[in-house]
């Protein structure tokens, strides 16, 4: 057996251990290789080793034919080369994910990955190059696709890829390397200016809001965050969000891309902005800058997340918190993640009410049945309440209170039957059934839906948590018999006095299809009208709201 006791710059020391047990003490030059003969059963196994330290305390087993194996230990740091070693990488990791990590510190000149052994070896233009990233990466894990990796020197002072198997040729490294700086797009001033520090993140699948704290929280564990824009663009919540540093927004960018805010949903789809930097005019819920606590906070008021309005900030509550807002205290936004491996940001959903109140109904139109239909897109209402004494209001007790945010994000500020209605959470905990003394048009007000067919999210893990979105003129079309023609369902909608403006089967699913209506208002009430009408026999179509459109 070989063991390495006290490696160090200019000469190491190892000791070869028979297998009586006796021990013969030797001292090699770094870089070395080393041929070593083991005996099993009768047999000589020859084997050749490149000995090499790193940054950090490693071990190594070479798995020999029996049960005998050789142990390598490092225990010193190396001297610092343009060549990184990567390991415990993901067995498919891909040239563009490896670039990824190093590229934000300096161009890589080559690449050879080893990926039997998960391994990986880059060398970097310059030294000063491979310092910094191993520098910044001691403090900040390097993860790819939420894995863990470790990165250490190489004592390889250069890669030499003439006679490898898994070559790269240097003219396809550099249409990687290319291709992967501009799909980060370069900060504005050109290519050499290195990646821009703001973000844009797009939040896709918002089943809970997502507000300018919880991306200050989420964000801030990769770097100092200076300031963070938020806005609504194509019926999707999307933020502008600056770090200190470019490198900072890389190590974000590769960390959390593709990550849930919330487990299962809220997905983070980030990418580099063309802009350097961000112009904040105001703080408010909808902007901020983290450097500068004398901005106004705006003369409008600020909305949240699709419409849901919110009282501005008094001049003397800044920093704000979400008590003035919405009813919850700061504490309800969780202030640190899981740390690495993370699967998942599993930020907890924030806690409120699960009753909804609902005014400046139509009185002339609405329905329980009505109101559960429309509600029921965004989870599964159980009771639902329309006042005896003020039509125009109604209660709507959702399953769960992350329901009930969702719901009050996509809805309030909608059109219905012609009304623009607000969407609140009420301070009732439930909403109560009528008394048996109730007459008959108080008990026609009050639905109980708890047992409904109906309800879109009762089984675990469905496939309706993944697509849900914002109220748009394009209606999602499911369940559709083979027996139903493109005419037929036209003809269905045209006939409840829909204009239908355009439509499309799906190519490898003919049960689902997009049907495109003059408005976002009449996609509302056709989705209302037509969600659960029967086709056939035993089939009924299923309606819901589609971010595409035709």
């Amino acid at each position: 057996m070989l063991a390495v006791t006290s490696p160090n710059r200019k000469r190491a020391r190892y000791s070869l251990v028979s297998a009586g047990g006796s021990r013969t003490k030797t001292t090699l030059p770094p870089r070395s290789f080393l041929i070593f003969l083991l005996s099993d059963h009768g047999r000589e196994l020859e084997f050749r080793l490149s000995v090499s330290c790193s940054a950090n305390m490693s071990s190594t087993h070479l798995p020999t034919d029996g049960t005998e194996r050789v142990c390598v230990s490092e225990h010193a740091q190396c001297v610092p080369s343009r060549v990184l070693h990567l390991r415990h990488l993901p067995a498919d990791v891909s040239e563009q994910e490896l670039l990824a990590v190093a590229l934000p510190f300096g161009r890589v000149i080559k690449l050879i990955t080893l990926r039997a052994k998960n391994q990986a070896f880059l060398e970097m233009a310059s030294e000063e190059a491979s310092v910094a990233m191993l520098n910044y990466y001691a403090s900040a894990t390097p993860t790819i696709r939420n894995q863990p990796i470790f990165i250490q020197y190489s004592t390889h002072r250069e890669l030499k890829t003439d006679n490898l198997t898994n070559q790269r040729p240097q003219a396809t490294l550099q249409t990687i390397s290319t291709a992967a700086v501009h799909s980060g797009n370069m900060a504005s001033g050109g290519e050499g200016r290195g990646l821009s520090p703001v973000l844009r993140i797009i939040v896709e699948n918002l089943f809970y809001p997502v507000t300018l704290e919880v991306l200050q929280q989420i964000f801030s564990k990769y770097g100092s965050v200076l300031k963070i824009i938020t806005f609504s663009r194509n019926n999707q919540f999307q933020a502008l969000l600056q770090f200190s540093e470019a490198v900072h927004a890389q190590h974000a960018k590769a960390s959390l891309d593709g990550q849930n805010i919330y487990n299962g949903c809220c997905t983070l789809r980030i990418d580099f902005s063309k802009l350097s930097t961000l112009n904040v005019k105001y703080n408010n819920d909808k902007s901020r800058d983290f450097t500068r606590t004398d901005l106004p906070t705006g003369e409008l008021e600020p909305t949240a997340t699709f419409g849901v309005a919110l009282p501005p900030y008094g001049a003397t509550a800044f920093p704000p918190t979400f008590h003035q807002h919405t009813g919850l205290s700061v504490t309800a936004v969780p202030g640190s993640l899981v740390s690495p491996p993370r699967v998942a940001l599993q930020v907890t959903p924030p806690a409120v009410h699960s009753v909804l109140l609902v005014s400046n109904l139509n009185p002339e139109s609405v329905s329980p049945h009505c109101l559960f239909i429309l509600f029921g897109v965004y989870g599964d209402v159980q009771r639902v309440k329309i006042l005896f004494n003020k039509k125009e209001n109604a209660l709507v007790q959702m399953s769960d209170a992350t329901q009930a945010q969702l719901a009050m994000s996509h809805l309030n500020g909608q059109r219905l039957h012609g009304n623009v209605i607000r969407v609140t959470l009420s301070k009732h905990p439930m909403v109560q059934l009528p008394r048996g003394g109730a007459g008959h048009e108080e008990q026609e007000l009050t639905r109980d839906f708890s047992g409904s067919a109906l309800h879109r999210f009762k089984k675990p893990g469905s496939k309706n948590f993944s697509n849900i979105f914002p109220p748009s003129a394009t209606l999602h079309l499911s369940n559709i018999p083979s027996s139903i023609s493109e005419e037929a369902l036209k003809d269905l909608f045209s006939s409840r006095r829909f204009s239908v403006k355009a439509f499309k089967f799906f190519q490898k699913d003919r049960k689902m299809a997009l049907m495109q209506l003059a408005s976002v208002e009449e996609a509302i009430d056709a989705l209302i009208a037509l969600h659960d009408h029967q086709l056939d026999h035993n089939q009924h179509l299923r309606v819901s709201f589609s971010k595409s459109t035709i």
